[in-house]
């Protein structure tokens, strides 16, 4: 249905996007994921017009978008700070696009009642909206997007405000509402445990490029290289060189790989590693650390090494003791190959 060509922008003179591609199909939630500055919200203002591209197309249903007015795009915008109209009340605030439609008052009062009853808000019409928690808020604002059934919702961090508990909460309403209306979205957000929980397909913006796309198991069981898996902490990046022989050079000692894996002499690699696949060593393991940080988190404790490398353990070794580690070697993955 959306279909992004090729796109590119730059801020300040420095180039943010780098020829992004990408499609939206009917019914589908796509998630871009991203830490500040990748690009991601510069991205969905220029799909919904409030931006243009300096080079590149949008197109829906195959039609050029691109010099389409925002206002003639009917696409649904929902911000972090709801943009609701303080001195306008519920009802009010979410027939407010339907009125400048200049939509009659008998379908006007249809429609935003059958937007309030998708957010679960029916008989909060007369309530001012400056009364209401900041999840409520953020349900007027959904029900406003909803109202003039728009072609696509876009979704700029809306949930950045909340508290986890409540933020949660909404996201598994969120996403119940996207499946029931049927509406394609696209959802910004840099919070991983977000995406994967409302997102169909994630994609991953890195320096104004997509670097991954794909459903989330996939993406993160599976990270293309270091930066993915960095940023979705699917676990510890290692990086080594190669010795030969299947071995390879780390800060944490010499790992030795099965030899169908072997890479050229020199090569510089990166492992990644999941907790979950190591445990404690004893005096002999040839891998080891100095215990830098030691953190309870729910029923284990977070056992850090110097470098950064963890694992979890439910008796932890002391703080500052040097420890032997064991890795499951077959359960390591090659990610990025860089030859020297």
């Amino acid at each position: 249905m959306l279909k992004l060509k090729n796109i590119h922008k730059t801020y300040e003179g420095k180039p943010l996007l780098h020829g992004i591609s990408l499609e939206v199909a009917e019914g589908e939630t796509v998630c871009l994921l991203g830490p500040s500055g990748s690009g991601k919200s510069t991205l969905l203002r220029i799909i919904s017009g409030l931006e243009t591209a300096e080079a590149g197309d949008v197109f829906w249903k195959g039609k050029d978008f691109s010099t389409v007015p925002p206002h003639e795009r009917n696409f649904g915008l929902i911000f972090q700070d709801y943009a609701l109209f303080p001195h306008l009340n519920v009802f009010e605030n979410v027939a407010f696009g339907l009125k400048m439609q200049k939509m009659g008052k008998e379908e006007t009062r249809e429609r935003v009642n059958e937007s309030l009853k998708q957010v679960d808000l029916l008989g909060f019409e007369s309530r001012r909206v400056t009364d209401l928690s900041g999840g409520e808020q953020q349900r007027v604002a959904l029900a406003r997007a909803l109202a003039p059934r728009p072609r696509l919702l876009l979704f700029d961090e809306p949930l950045g405000a909340l508290d986890r508990k409540l933020r949660e909460y909404l996201l598994a309403e969120l996403r119940g509402i996207l499946r029931s209306s049927g509406v394609p979205a696209i959802y910004v957000t840099h919070d991983q445990e977000e995406a994967f929980t409302i997102a169909d397909r994630v994609m991953l913006l890195h320096e104004g490029k997509i670097a991954q796309e794909g459903d989330p198991a996939e993406v993160y069981a599976n990270p293309v290289d270091g930066w993915v898996a960095g940023f979705l902490d699917a676990g510890n990046v290692l990086e080594g060189k190669m010795l030969g022989d299947g071995l390879v050079e780390t800060f944490l000692g010499i790992v030795k790989m099965p030899l169908e894996r072997e890479q050229a002499k020199g090569t510089s690699v990166s492992l990644l590693i999941r907790p979950e696949d190591i445990a404690l060593g004893d005096e002999k393991s040839p891998l080891r650390g100095r215990v830098e940080d030691i953190r309870f988190q729910q029923n284990k404790y977070k056992v850090s090494l110097e470098g950064g490398f963890y694992f979890y353990l439910s008796d932890p070794p002391q703080a500052d003791e040097e420890i032997g580690v064991e890795i499951q070697l077959d359960k390591i993955r090659f990610l990025d190959v860089k030859l020297e």
